[in-house]
């Protein structure tokens, strides 16, 4: 078990009922998923830098990552539909949380001038997207084996169907917001 679950299943998830006035426990959002994401424009001319890029998406989350392909081709960008341009990963159950604890915990306080995150990036449905510009806030991906910097989407989808409940259960997971 991870210990933010218990944390949730324990206490958060009672006292968000009470604060979000939910008649049934059921009623209380939840994580659904977390999806990991990361683009990689120049697999277009050197497809090695997308095999690193999914070297280091399963190193972060600790499952294999999912290719993703160009929908359609655009000729100022030099991509033909079908041409590998990302890497996905979604995580469920307990690795979701395990995830979401080493984000809380240890990833973000190692962004440099970090002052909270953002509460405005909701989607209005009750999903968190935050955008981590470097990979190397992440303890395990070896500083050296890095040739350059990239970035990575983290999309948490809950299941409120408010931004409002759903920032009261991030906040209440220990999220940190301005």
């Amino acid at each position: 078990m991870s210990r933010l679950y218990e944390k949730y299943r324990d206490e958060i998830r009672g006292r968000l009922k009470e604060e979000l006035e939910k008649k049934n426990i059921m009623m209380v959002p939840k994580l659904e998923k977390i999806v990991v994401n990361s683009g990689v424009g120049e697999a277009t001319q050197n497809i090695k830098a997308l095999d690193k890029v999914m070297e280091e998406l399963a190193i972060v989350t600790g499952q294999k990552p999912s290719l993703r392909r160009a929908r359609k081709s655009i000729a100022q960008f030099r991509l033909r539909e079908g041409m590998p341009v990302g890497a996905t990963v979604t995580l469920r159950g307990i690795r979701m949380y395990e995830f979401l604890d080493r984000l809380i915990s240890v990833v973000l306080p190692r962004i440099k001038d970090f002052r909270g995150i953002s509460p405005r990036s909701f989607d209005g449905r009750g999903n968190y997207t935050l955008a981590l510009k470097d990979q190397l806030v992440f303890p395990e991906i070896d500083y050296n084996k890095v040739e350059n910097q990239k970035g990575m989407a983290v999309t948490i989808v809950t299941s409120a169907d408010k931004d409002g409940d759903a920032l009261a259960l991030l906040k209440a997971l220990g999220m940190p917001f301005r």
